[in-house]
C-alpha cells in the first residue's frame, strides 16, 4: 500500500471475512485514515470473474499473459481486479474498452524489496522527522533530490523505481547505456529535453482515458455534470492533437541514437503508423489552430472551439451565443471602467466562478459603489462581481456546456476509432514516463554536478560489493566539503564491524552505501569514482531508537521486533545494515544479544554492516575471519573531540569518548574520576582476552585473507597475464607472511 500510495482502498465486509482479512481491514483503518474505504460485498472479488475480465481488457494476447499455466499463483490479484475494475464502472460511469489495458503480473521477483521500516530510516521519500522540523528544513530526501522530472507520469514512476529498484541486470545497463550515451552527445540530450518540453505534462494520465467509454446517458440527464464530462473528453482530445504534434520530434531527435532503450523506443513508437492514423482522423475533426492551453478562457474557447465549423449546425448557434455572452461580459467591464472611473479593472475568469472583476486598492476612493456585490479582500486587490456579470455569467457558462455537449456528439466516431487504437497510446504513455525519468532526473541530475564526481556502477550476480570514495547522495548536495568513504564486502568478507564515537558519521555512512546501491539499481550513475555492487534482493535496515507508543514497544521491544523480521526474511542476496543493536537493556543481555546476531548473520551469506559503541563486538574480527573492523577517526586535542569523519582499517580505542562527551555537558569532576578510573580496570582485561583470540586463531584468518584475493579475482574482468601476475603476488605474500 506504501509502494501505491493509493486514493481508495477497496476491501470486503469485516463480517463475512475470515480473521486475517479483518486484519487486513484494521490496518487499512489505523495506516491511511484518510483515505476513502470502499467496502464491497464479498461477491465482486471473483477470480474467475477477474481471469475473464483481463483476457478481455488486455492489450496482449491472453496467451502472452500465462494465466492459464500461473492461473492458481495468480488467484488473489486477478479477485482484486475483478473489484477494481466494478468499482471504477459503477463509480465513474464507464465501461472498459477491450484489449485496451496493459496488463502484466507484477510480483516482488523482479524488484528489489525495500520494507516500509527501511523506506522511512534511509529518507528514500520523506526526510526523517520532516514534520518536526518544518517546511524549511534543508535537508531532503533522495525522492526530493532527484525529482526534476516534467511530467506527472514520470515522478510517479520515479517513486515507484526508488521503492521497487530493479534485479536484473540487463535492463539495468540498457538505462545506463542510454545515459551514457545522453552524458557523451550533448546534442542528443538538450534535443530531448527540449521535445519533452512539446508533450503536455498530463499526457500519460490523459492518453489513459481513452481505455474508457461513458456509459450511455439519456436526454433528461443531460446537465452540467455530463457537460463537464463533455469538457474532460474534449480536452483529452486536444491534448492527444498536441501530443501527436509534438511525435515527428521525437522521431527526428532519435534517429541518431545507438543505445538498445532508445533504438527500441523509435523502432516502438516512432516507427510505429498507427500514430500517423490516430492523428490523421483528428485532423478530419479537429481544426488545426486548437492546441493545448493552461489559460482557463483560453483552455475553454479552445475547446468550444476544436470541432471544424460547419460540422454540427447546433453547435455553431450554441458558439454563436457564447461569444456574444463572452463580448457582452468585456463590454460590461469597459463600461464600468468609464462609469466609476476605474482605469485598472481587470477581468480575470476561472473555472469556478466564471469571470469577476479585480480593482486594486489603490484606486478606490471611499467606499465601492453598491452595485458591486461578493466583495473579497485578496492581496492587494478587491475581488468582486454585480448581478449584471453574475447573469451573464450563467449565460456564458450555458453556453459553454451546450457546446461541449454538441461537440462530444461530433466526437463519437473518432473517439471510436481512436479507442480501438489503445494499446499503443498506452504504450506512448510510459515510453514518455520511462524518458522523462532518464532524461530529466538522471541525465539533468548528473550534468548539473562537477565533471567525474558520478560514475557508472558495474554489475556481477556473486561477485563483492565494492564502491571507492563514495558519497551521500543527499547530504553532499548540503555541504561542500562533504568526506568520502569506501566500502568493501565480499563471500570471504560478508561482515564489516563499523566503530567510531557519537557524531563521527556512522549513521550517515550506512544510509550513504544503502542509496548508492539503490541508485545504482534503478539504472543510475552514483556519486563514487568506482563501483562494482552484486545485485541485491532485499534491504533491511535497524536504525534509531525510539519507543512506539501506538503498538505498546519500548524502544528495546521495537529493536528485537525489527531485528526479528531480518533474521526471518533475510536471504544470501540481501543487504543488511544495524545501527546499534542492544543498547536499549542491560549491558551484559545488549552485548550478549549484538554477539549472537552477528554469529547469526555471519552463517548466512549476506552482506551485512553493523555500527556499533560496543568495542567488544571488535573481538568477533579475532575469532572469524569473514568479519572486518573499521572505525571513524577522530583526533583528540586537549580534552575535545576533532571529526575527520574518515573511515580507516581496524579497531581504534577512542579513550573515554562518552566521559568527554560528558564532562562537556556538565557532570562533576568528581563522578568523571571515579567512572575514568572504572573504565580503564575494564578495558585492560578485553584487551588481554583479545590478544588470546588472535594468537589462537591468526592461521585461519591468513588463509581466509587469501580465499578472498582469489575470490576477487575470479569476478575481476584483468587479462590472463594480469591474473598470473596477480596471483604470484598473493603466494609471495604468504610466503612472507604479509597477507
Amino acid at each position: 500500500m506504501q509502494f501505491y500510495d493509493p486514493v481508495v482502498i477497496i476491501v470486503s465486509p469485516n463480517k463475512l471475512a475470515p480473521d486475517s482479512m479483518v486484519g487486513v481491514s484494521e490496518l487499512v483503518d489505523r495506516f491511511y485514515p484518510l483515505v476513502r474505504k470502499v467496502v464491497m460485498a464479498r461477491g465482486c472479488f471473483d477470480d474467475t470473474k477477474g481471469a475473464m475480465l483481463v483476457k478481455n481488457l488486455a492489450a496482449k494476447e491472453p496467451s502472452a499473459l500465462g494465466l492459464d499455466s500461473y492461473y492458481k499463483q495468480y488467484y488473489l490479484c486477478l479477485a482484486a481486479a475483478a473489484a477494481t475494475i466494478k468499482w471504477t464502472e459503477a463509480e465513474k460511469g464507464v465501461i472498459v474498452t477491450n484489449h485496451s489495458l496493459p496488463v502484466t503480473f507484477n510480483g516482488s521477483f523482479d524488484h528489489m524489496n525495500i520494507d516500509a521500516t527501511s523506506v522511512q530510516n534511509l529518507e528514500i521519500i520523506d526526510p526523517f522527522h520532516s514534520s518536526l522540523l518544518g517546511t524549511t528544513n534543508k535537508k531532503r530526501s533522495l525522492f526530493h533530490t532527484l525529482k526534476t522530472t516534467k511530467t506527472i507520469g514520470g515522478t510517479r514512476l520515479l517513486r515507484a523505481n526508488l521503492l521497487q529498484p530493479l534485479k536484473d541486470i540487463e535492463t539495468i545497463n540498457a538505462r545506463l547505456d542510454c545515459l551514457d550515451e545522453l552524458m557523451s552527445n550533448e546534442q542528443l540530450f538538450f534535443g530531448l529535453s527540449q521535445v519533452l518540453r512539446k508533450f503536455p505534462k498530463e499526457t500519460d494520465r490523459i492518453l489513459c482515458h481513452f481505455c474508457f467509454k461513458l456509459k450511455k446517458v439519456t436526454s433528461g440527464s443531460l446537465g452540467f455534470d455530463h457537460a463537464r464530462k463533455s469538457q474532460l473528453l474534449i480536452s483529452s482530445i486536444i491534448l492527444l492533437k498536441t501530443a501527436l504534434d509534438a511525435l515527428p520530434l521525437l522521431s527526428t531527435v532519435l534517429k541518431e541514437a545507438n543505445s538498445s532503450l532508445l533504438v527500441n523506443i523509435h523502432k516502438s513508437v516512432c516507427e510505429n503508423q498507427n500514430y500517423a492514423a490516430i492523428r490523421k482522423r483528428i485532423g478530419e475533426v479537429i481544426d488545426e489552430d486548437v492546441l493545448h492551453a493552461r489559460v482557463p478562457f483560453v483552455a475553454r474557447t479552445q475547446q468550444c472551439f476544436a470541432v471544424k465549423t460547419g460540422i454540427d449546425g447546433l453547435l455553431d448557434i450554441a458558439r454563436r451565443s457564447f461569444c456574444d455572452t463572452s463580448e457582452a461580459i468585456h463590454n460590461l467591464a469597459t463600461q464600468y471602467r468609464e462609469e466609476f472611473k476605474l482605469p485598472n479593472l481587470k477581468l480575470p475568469f476561472n473555472n469556478r466562478q466564471g469571470f469577476y472583476f479585480s480593482i486594486p486598492q489603490k484606486d478606490i476612493q471611499g467606499k465601492l459603489p453598491s452595485k458591486f456585490i461578493q466583495v473579497v479582500k485578496h492581496g492587494n486587490n478587491i475581488h468582486c462581481s454585480t448581478l449584471e456579470l453574475a447573469s451573464l455569467n450563467v449565460r456564458n457558462k450555458s453556453a459553454a456546456a451546450e457546446c461541449f455537449i454538441r461537440t462530444e456528439i461530433c466526437l463519437e466516431a473518432l473517439l471510436d476509432a481512436i479507442r480501438e487504437n489503445a494499446s499503443v497510446l498506452t504504450l506512448l504513455a510510459e515510453v514518455l514516463c520511462l524518458l522523462d525519468m532518464i532524461v530529466n532526473s538522471f541525465a539533468h541530475g548528473i550534468s548539473t554536478k562537477p565533471v567525474d564526481q558520478y560514475s557508472r556502477p558495474q554489475f556481477t550476480e556473486n561477485g563483492p560489493l565494492a564502491v571507492d570514495a563514495g558519497r551521500h547522495p543527499i547530504l553532499e548536495s548540503i555541504h561542500n566539503d562533504f568526506v568520502s568513504n569506501s566500502i568493501f564486502l565480499s563471500e570471504a568478507s560478508n561482515m564489516v564491524i563499523v566503530t567510531g564515537p557519537n557524531m563521527s558519521g556512522k549513521s550517515t555512512y550506512l544510509q550513504q552505501v544503502c542509496l548508492i546501491i539503490i541508485l545504482a539499481q534503478i539504472g543510475c550513475y552514483v556519486p563514487a569514482r568506482f563501483s562494482t555492487i552484486k545485485v541485491v534482493d532485499r534491504i533491511f535496515t535497524r536504525m534509531g531508537s525510539m519507543d512506539n507508543l501506538e503498538s505498546n514497544s519500548s524502544t528495546f521491544m521495537t529493536e528485537m521486533k525489527e531485528t526479528s523480521f531480518i533474521m526471518q526474511n533475510l536471504s544470501p542476496r540481501s543487504l543488511i545494515i544495524m545501527d546499534e543493536l542492544g543498547r536499549a537493556t542491560s549491558s551484559s543481555d545488549g552485548l550478549a544479544i549484538a554477539w549472537s546476531c552477528c554469529e547469526f548473520l555471519l552463517s548466512v551469506k549476506a552482506y551485512t554492516i553493523f555500527a556499533t559503541h560496543m568495542e567488544n563486538l571488535s573481538e568477533l574480527a579475532t575469532i572469524y575471519p569473514n568479519v572486518k573492523v573499521l572505525h571513524f577517526h577522530v583526533d583528540i586535542n586537549s580534552n575535545r573531540l576533532d571529526f575527520k569523519f574518515q573511515l580507516k582499517d581496524g579497531p581504534r580505542h577512542v579513550p573515554h569518548y562518552g566521559l568527554l562527551l560528558a564532562e562537556v555537558a556538565g557532570l562533576p569532576r568528581s563522578v568523571i574520576d571515579t567512572a575514568r578510573g572504572i573504565t580503564t580496570r575494564t578495558t585492560q582485561k578485553e584487551l588481554k582476552r583479545m590478544e588470546v583470540n588472535y594468537e589462537q586463531y591468526n592461521a585461519l584468518q591468513v588463509v581466509y585473507r587469501v580465499a578472498q584475493r582469489l575470490l576477487c579475482l575470479k569476478y575481476s574482468s584483468l587479462d590472463e597475464d594480469s591474473i598470473r601476475q596477480a596471483l604470484q603476488n598473493i603466494k609471495e605474500s604468504y610466503i612472507q607472511g604479509r597477507v
